[in-house]
């Protein structure tokens, strides 16, 4: 019988003593502001090493994160004023470096003394923005950080969502005009759509959503200056405001069931023409299904509507289980593969094993699945023994298939943030 106290006991110590210990104490920038970009995997630091905004987005993020849920359920935690502190950094570092003030939207890297790096608007950056921010204001009621999610919304949707086809294009040029390689890394093929962009903009609208709810049922922000540097001020959430992020966000579901969903084998596709034709070949992310089974219930949970919710209950467990394909027996979960290709990938990364333990525990919390539990438990053994740097602080970047250590991906970096495992011990504390 899996004890879910101790396992929420572990995953609080690890968060707070491994994780976010880590990024209090190696990652701050005291030099040149906000956080440094880079720690390789031989723990050499980067102070020279580009900032990019997904990392200081999913920073601001998580400390924001760990500050509200310890405010409500531990309000003694020893460190509590510091994850306010980081999370207030992050936040002032990104409306001061990333958010555009010709353009709007955010920058996707500046270099280690803040300076627009690389200024393209890749919407994927723009949704953990949202994200962030959004956390930030449900810790805080902070008007300022909900006034820049706002506009961040209003350029998601003025320069991403294609009216003609329906869905979110993947990015722009600085001044929102076409660009010809829209891919959000080199390791992805070049459409203009993709799940994973769809994926991270689902995440923030649903934190949008939860965030405006809150706020208009309080009627107003009861936020009460720690720092000293905002005044509690009135919020006034308007119901066009809720209407129109709740209209988005209906909308998003329906793109993941009825065109990101592949009917035939259950998983979730990858890459999209315009007009939705499937492309880059038959490819299957495990980590992305286990990922999105559960923040499409989450999405459908905060929209509130019970058809829709009867809708993605169902795809819920379809998702979940296709993602098995990429199960080991020892509870680890691979990365992707290739079908028309035969190329798998099939090391264990950091965040796909963090997202495979959420996935199974929400399917046990939400439907009773005993399996599922066991499942995210077998998975969170495998992080303790394999993954999680005891020595150092943080979680490696990944293992091969062969047990070895992967020793060339950063231990912290422009993808390697405290947001895939602190959330995951975030979920797993807030459900139990």
């Amino acid at each position: 019988m899996i004890n879910t106290q101790t396992l929420r006991n572990e995953m609080q110590d690890v968060l707070e003593n491994n994780i976010l210990h880590f990024w209090q104490t190696k990652m701050v920038d005291r030099e040149n502001g906000g956080f440094y970009g880079r720690i390789d995997a031989q723990e050499v630091l980067h102070t020279e090493a580009e900032k990019g905004a997904i990392l200081n987005a999913r920073i601001l993020w998580t400390f924001s994160a760990a500050y509200r849920v310890f405010s409500h359920l531990s309000p003694l935690t020893p460190h509590l004023q510091e994850y306010l502190e980081m999370a207030q950094r992050a936040k002032d570092y990104i409306i001061e470096h990333f958010i555009d003030p010709e353009y709007g939207g955010v920058f996707w890297s500046v270099d280690y003394k803040g300076l627009p790096l690389n200024t393209r608007k890749q919407f994927y950056a723009i949704g953990f923005a949202i994200y962030g921010l959004t956390e930030y204001v449900r810790a805080t009621g902070d008007r300022e950080a909900l006034e820049y999610a706002l506009q961040l919304y209003d350029c998601v949707e003025e320069y991403a969502f294609d009216r003609e086809h329906n869905g979110y294009i993947e990015a722009c040029s600085r001044e929102w005009g076409k660009i010809a390689d829209m891919r959000l890394s080199e390791l992805d093929a070049n459409f203009p759509k993709s799940q994973n962009t769809h994926l991270h903009i689902i995440e923030p609208y649903t934190n949008l959503l939860r965030c405006l709810k809150e706020l208009h049922a309080q009627e107003s922000c009861d936020y009460v200056p720690v720092l000293g540097s905002v005044l509690p001020v009135d919020v006034s959430v308007s119901p066009e405001t809720i209407m129109a992020v709740e209209a988005s966000l209906h909308n998003l579901i329906d793109i993941f069931t009825d065109r990101i969903l592949n009917p035939e084998t259950h998983h979730l596709d990858l890459f999209f023409e315009m007009d939705w034709t499937r492309g880059a070949g038959h490819l299957e992310s495990y980590g992305h299904d286990i990922e999105c089974s559960w923040l499409m219930h989450e999405a459908a949970l905060v929209l509130g509507d019970q058809k829709v919710l009867r809708k993605v209950e169902a795809v819920v467990r379809e998702v979940a289980k296709a993602s098995e394909k990429g199960l080991r027996p020892d509870g680890s979960m691979i990365h992707e593969a290739n079908l028309t290709t035969g190329h798998v990938d099939d090391d264990l990364h950091w965040w796909v094993q963090a997202e495979n333990v959420v996935g199974w525990f929400n399917l046990w919390q939400h439907f009773g699945d005993e399996e599922a539990l066991e499942r995210a438990s077998r998975c969170w053994e495998y992080i303790k023994t394999q993954l999680i740097d005891w020595e150092n602080g943080e979680w490696h970047w990944s293992r091969h298939p062969d047990g070895s250590l992967n020793t060339i991906d950063d231990k912290a970096g422009f993808w390697k943030c405290p947001y895939h495992n602190g959330r995951m011990c975030l979920e797993i504390i807030e459900r139990t």
